[in-house]
């Protein structure tokens, strides 16, 4: 298994994962979001794959400062492997190698399965409210 960052040629697969693992909104066309991470200078997805098959993503980017964390997404069959935490690793690994001195990620409340997962890496709640505005 390796990680590394997903070309256009992953594209569809990139986009079956986030469906699959329940990451898509209707608002928020995954398809866009994958290109505007891809087209970025501060932004990426890491792809982990297995025998050329793309088994896990991560989207990352920073703002100078701030890194962010968005999409990700481990398949079925790798889940409870260890992945997930190999994925976020490599994000932070990302992250530092750019300067950036945080890493911040959003959760919805109700999904309290992800929020353990990322209470054991070490994540805790920022006691910051999000606000949001959209611009379409």
């Amino acid at each position: 298994m390796h990680i590394t960052d997903v070309s256009p040629a992953d594209f569809d697969a990139v986009i079956t994962l986030w469906e699959e693992a329940g990451l898509t909104r209707p608002r928020n066309p995954p398809a866009t979001d994958l290109r505007r991470a891809l087209d970025g200078s501060t932004s990426t997805v890491l792809g982990a794959f297995s025998d050329d098959r793309l088994v896990g993503t991560v989207m990352v980017g920073h703002d100078g400062h701030r890194g962010w964390v968005y999409y990700l997404a481990v398949t079925m069959t790798e889940r409870g492997t260890g992945l997930g935490r190999r994925l976020m690793q490599a994000a932070e690994a990302w992250l530092v190698q750019r300067g950036a001195v945080k890493l911040q990620l959003m959760v919805r409340e109700t999904n309290t399965a992800v929020i353990g997962f990322y209470d054991r890496l070490g994540f805790a709640d920022a006691d910051v409210r999000v606000l949001a505005k959209r611009l379409d």
